[in-house]
């Protein structure tokens, strides 16, 4: 046997051996490979579970988790699921500029859809006393720099639920008397006002327009 075929079969021994090592090592794939194997239920990464039922994110980011407030916008929302505590506060962000700058106005009419009639009343009365004394009130809504959810309750016999919120707002107001005098405020500077409001709405009834039923500071 002459060399050259000597050092064929020893070459090909030796791929023969490199190949086996490496299946040892490495396995066999049979065509594409195959998905792995799915998780069971409620496993997404490992280590971690998944835990069905959880807290509602949507009240747990305003209030505490188990809290009297929790358990009644809850309650809000398994008679009408649509209700979503996130949307009902930027709600409120504009009903608060709304309602308040038609009270500086003294045009309580263009809001009266969204207040009720207690609320209407305490309003009125302060619109009509400017007016006897001649006031008139200058203002421009600035802005609001804290907005924060107060409370709740739900009534689970008449499905009437009432939400408070505090609010920050910012505007520049002024007085002027009859003469034309500013007798209070400063156009110039910004007033902060501190209010909390309570909006209430029946969570069973088709109209889904909350009413501002309370005034504080």
């Amino acid at each position: 046997m002459n060399s050259p075929i000597i050092q064929l079969l020893v070459l090909a021994g030796i791929a023969v051996f490199l190949i086996l090592r490496l299946r040892s090592v490495l396995g066999t794939r049979e065509g594409f490979e195959k998905p792995l194997e799915r998780k069971p239920d409620g496993l997404n990464r490992k280590g971690f579970e998944v835990i069905e039922g959880g807290p509602d994110l949507d009240i747990t980011d305003h209030t505490e988790e188990g809290s009297d407030t929790a358990i009644a916008l809850a309650a809000m929302k398994r008679i009408d699921p649509s209700f979503n505590v996130t949307e009902f506060l930027g709600g409120a962000r504009g009903a608060y500029e709304m309602i308040l700058m038609a009270f500086e106005r003294g045009d309580l009419a263009s809001v009266l859809p969204f207040i009720s009639e207690d609320v209407y009343e305490a309003f009125s009365t302060v619109v009509d006393e400017r007016e006897k004394k001649g006031l008139t009130v200058e203002a421009t809504f600035v802005g609001i720099s804290d907005l924060t959810l107060k409370g709740a309750t739900f009534d689970e016999a008449t499905k009437e639920a009432e939400v408070t919120v505090r609010f920050m707002g910012e505007l520049t107001y002024q007085v002027r008397d009859a003469g034309g005098d500013v007798v209070e405020g400063n156009a110039n500077e910004i007033k902060r006002q501190k209010d909390v409001w309570t909006f209430a709405r029946d969570m069973d009834a088709n109209d889904p327009n909350w009413h501002l039923v309370a005034t504080d500071e």
